[in-house]
């Protein structure tokens, strides 16, 4: 007797997990526009500038950021170097750009003088296994 009572309980449940409605959650972001900022913003939140020679040449197109996570717009295979020492995830205390502030004419973003890219990430901020 207790064996059937488990066997017509377990064919209800799945008879009710079988035909119960399926829904699907719409989730509706607007992040607005891309952080202005002079060299670059870090790829996740708060999205904060980051200082001159944290992302090598490659992130800039004639001078003009190609952005990073939710904004990013460049190819879909990009790999591009970092200096993640000039991340405060890292231990960076530097000097940090504010947003909307101009680029000063020597830092020129096509050839960041000395850069030391020790990391190599895509354009969302994965960082894959090269490094430099």
């Amino acid at each position: 007797m207790q064996l059937d009572f488990f066997a017509l309980a377990a064919i209800a449940g799945l008879t009710l997990a079988a035909t119960t409605p399926k829904t699907q959650a719409q989730i509706s972001v607007n992040i607005g526009a891309a952080p202005n900022c002079p060299y670059g913003y870090y790829e996740a939140a708060p999205y904060n500038c980051a200082p001159y020679g944290y992302y090598g040449p490659e992130w800039f197109t004639g001078g003009v950021f190609i952005g990073a996570g939710q904004w990013f717009h460049g190819p879909a295979n990009f790999q591009g170097h970092v200096d993640n020492n000039f991340h405060p995830d890292h231990g960076y205390k530097g000097p940090m750009p504010e947003r909307g502030e101009a680029p000063k004419p020597e830092n020129r973003v096509d050839k960041v003088a000395n850069f030391k890219g020790n990391e190599v990430r895509d354009g969302r901020g994965h960082v894959s296994g090269e490094k430099r």
